[in-house]
């Protein structure tokens, strides 16, 4: 079996070599904290070098990112509606009827929905559009920032439950068909990081009873 020889007290590093390591290993780190983290994380690049390679702006989207996802946390939790009274279970056939042939009724009502709508958001402003819908409920939709860009995020909110279907950043338009995953209001967010005015106009038709603006 091999032993390695032990090493001799000259050959073990000094005190005074320990505590210039610890000094540089320290001002190591602390650089890397100043120059990359801090830049790419956070946004703040006190140094320049973030900047430079291009972590300040990764860190801006992040922080960004999240402040718009904790107003749209804040925001559907203000517009949360009660949850509608379930189906009754039982009782008369007569009130199974009148239950039944109103929810008929409710679904055929929303079939031939149509609007359009349009808001104009300054710098850093957002706006919100929603359609009340019933679960299972599709409605086809576009929009349209005119050429310019938004942030936007498409939800819905209802009886207590919270969705986001889908979310984008500096995105000019975007279309197809919104599945209503409960009942509740189901739309569209949208903000304006740009340094102008942008009209969103959005168009709509299919399965709900009513278009409103949030906000």
């Amino acid at each position: 079996m091999y032993n390695s020889d032990t090493p001799t007290r000259a050959e073990l590093p000094t005190s005074a070599q320990l505590f210039k390591s610890t000094i540089i290993a320290i001002v190591a780190a602390a650089a890397i904290l100043v120059a990359i983290v801090l830049p790419s994380e956070y946004g703040i690049d006190p140094t320049g070098v973030g900047g430079a390679l291009g972590l300040t702006e990764m860190g801006e989207i992040k922080i960004q990112l999240a402040e718009e996802a904790e107003q749209d946390r804040i925001r559907d939790l203000q517009n949360a509606v009660p949850a509608a009274p379930a189906a009754p279970q039982q009782g008369s056939s007569l009130l199974d009827r009148i239950y039944a042939e109103f929810l008929i009724g409710s679904a055929h009502a929303q079939e031939a929905r149509s609007d359009e709508m349009s808001v104009t958001l300054a710098p850093g402003e957002g706006a919100e559009i929603k359609l009340v819908m019933v679960k299972g409920a599709q409605a086809n939709y576009a929009w349209s920032a005119n050429g310019a860009f938004v942030n936007f995020d498409t939800h819905g909110d209802g009886g207590g439950e919270n969705i986001s279907y889908e979310k984008g950043r500096g995105v000019a338009e975007d279309e197809g068909v919104l599945e209503a995953a409960f009942d509740g209001n189901h739309g569209w967010f949208w903000r304006n990081r740009t340094d102008a005015p942008v009209t969103v106009t959005l168009k709509t038709n299919g399965a709900y009873s009513d278009i409103k603006r949030m906000m």
